[in-house]
């Protein structure tokens, strides 16, 4: 039987305590169009979110196809960070999308390696 790659909503983050706590006091990593904060989480596992700027694109229906085209592309990968876990816990991931046009899913999906790769490689040195 294959594998699902979903998200359950244990691994969704959606409060915004946490999100603005990740903001304040967490680590900042940006690859090419992506910015993802990160920080140690005191729940277990790694939840993830995702946002895109209203500024830049001012019709909702353009954030939403990039935010759902953001937690898919983590969606699909998330194997990569499921083994990091911090002492206290688990992490937390808030991806922001921040350039101004349009993005190619296969643009965002190559990001979204390169800069899981790095996280990763960022909790296992630390």
């Amino acid at each position: 039987m294959n594998k699902r790659y979903t998200l359950s909503a244990t691994q969704r983050l959606k409060s915004k305590k946490s999100i603005d706590a990740l903001f304040k006091q967490g680590q900042r990593l940006t690859v090419g169009s992506i910015r993802m904060f990160h920080g140690p989480a005191a729940a277990k596992g790694v939840r993830m979110g995702v946002g895109v700027s209203a500024k830049h694109f001012p019709n909702a229906v353009d954030r939403n196809r990039i935010k759902r085209q953001l937690r898919d592309c983590y969606r699909l990968q998330q194997e990569i960070v499921s083994g990091i876990t911090t002492m206290s816990g688990g992490i937390d991931i808030f991806i922001v999308y921040t350039e101004k046009e349009l993005p190619d899913y296969h643009h965002l999906f190559a990001l979204m390696q390169k800069g899981l790769t790095k996280l990763v490689a960022f909790y296992q040195k630390g």
